[in-house]
């Protein structure tokens, strides 16, 4: 397990950032609990302000043939749709549309990396695509679409 430590910021107070082992330095958000089940999952804003995530296959993360279950790989991709939509988001989004194709497998132990781009951002709709590899071999292409949302009020029991 990793320590974190909490990044200041008004903006995502769920972000936070490795304070040791292989990924110091790289952060995470914890407020999904599933990918924070299925992960950890990473990323880190590059010099040039790029993004890049990655994670480390575990046993957790494999499918009953010893490879990197498909969708662990989807979830992941998921996730680095919004490291990769950093710089475009203020606020809450939601995936609305997102499209895959498996090309390689991954196995127990491999650094599974991701680098993608933001196609076009509008309004509300920012549009994106990267690719997973392991050691420069592709596994994995994706594309999709994030909606930027408004945060509906907390629902109120009936008085």
């Amino acid at each position: 397990m990793h320590e974190l430590t909490k990044v200041p910021s008004t903006r995502r107070p769920d972000l936070h950032v490795a304070t040791d082992g292989e990924f110091r330095g790289w952060r995470t958000w914890i407020r999904d609990s599933f990918e924070s089940h299925i992960g950890p999952f990473w990323h880190k804003i590059e010099e040039d302000g790029s993004v890049r995530s990655a994670f480390r296959v575990e046993k957790k993360h494999l499918n009953g043939s010893g490879n990197v279950h498909g969708g662990c790989f989807m979830a992941f991709a998921d996730y680095c749709l919004f490291a990769i939509a950093t710089h475009e988001l203020d606020g809450p989004a939601v995936t609305t549309n997102f499209a895959c194709d498996f090309l390689d497998a991954a196995r127990e132990g491999e650094l599974v990396e991701c680098v993608g781009e933001v196609s076009r951002a509008g309004g509300s709709l920012i549009f994106l695509r990267g690719k997973l590899t392991s050691a420069g071999r592709p596994l994995f292409t994706f594309s999709g679409t994030i909606k930027r949302v408004q945060r509906k009020p907390a629902l109120q029991p009936n008085a």
